[in-house]
């Protein structure tokens, strides 16, 4: 059997012939990328408001290379939803839902009030959903910021597993698939081949090789 983490981030942990170790970084999106896909995390966003409150719950954001700007989400420039937003940094707050595309990290902003009346803006996340295809937040799309039943991994060397497209299209081939969420590894079933801690209530997610 094998052990593998996820606690707001992809880990993971295989015991077998070799034990290896391992933890990949969420939300899921390359540095500075604006997509929400693996490989590192969005540039903290700065606080430029459309609403009463910065992206709170149901706004929407434009797409900027560097910066994501709340916007009308009938704009044609919207291009994600708020889904969830919480105050705090992500380790210390609550989880994003499920079919999360990527987070979004706000900067705390205190300014003077001005001829805007802009207000000071705690420092938060928001949990964001693509307003359209691609999806990688969906199981199996290769991404977002949590595993989820559906999702597929692969190992990455030095003990690491990261999430990959179950499709075969991403740059690397899934080698194991989460089958299912159960509370205990004993209700995985047995031909389990890999444990994923998801988190929530039904925290052990049992992976199969694919």
């Amino acid at each position: 059997m094998h052990n593998a983490r996820t606690a707001g981030v992809v880990c993971a942990l295989l015991v077998a012939a070799a034990a290896l170790t391992g933890c990949q970084k969420s939300p899921s999106s390359g540095a500075g990328s604006e997509d929400g896909r693996l490989g590192g995390e969005p540039s903290p966003t700065r606080p430029s408001g459309y609403g009463a409150v910065f992206l709170a719950l149901d706004e929407c954001s434009s797409r900027g290379r560097e910066t994501f700007t709340e916007v009308s989400c009938t704009s044609e420039k919207a291009a994600a939803r708020v889904v969830a937003r919480h105050d705090g940094s992500v380790p210390d707050g609550p989880s994003c839902p499920e079919r999360t595309d990527f987070v979004l990290h706000i900067s705390e902003n205190s300014p003077a009030l001005d001829e805007d009346g802009d207000g000071a803006v705690p420092q938060g996340y928001a949990c964001m959903r693509n307003l359209e295809a691609p999806h990688p937040g969906d199981p199996g799309g290769g991404g977002g910021p949590r595993t989820i039943v559906g999702d597929c991994v692969y190992s990455a060397g030095r003990g690491e597993v990261r999430e990959t497209s179950c499709d075969g299209k991403g740059e690397e081939a899934p080698e194991y698939r989460v089958t299912k969420a159960v509370p205990s590894r004993p209700k995985c079933p047995s031909s389990t081949a890999l444990y994923v801690d998801l988190g929530g209530t039904t925290p052990v997610g049992c992976a199969k090789r694919v």
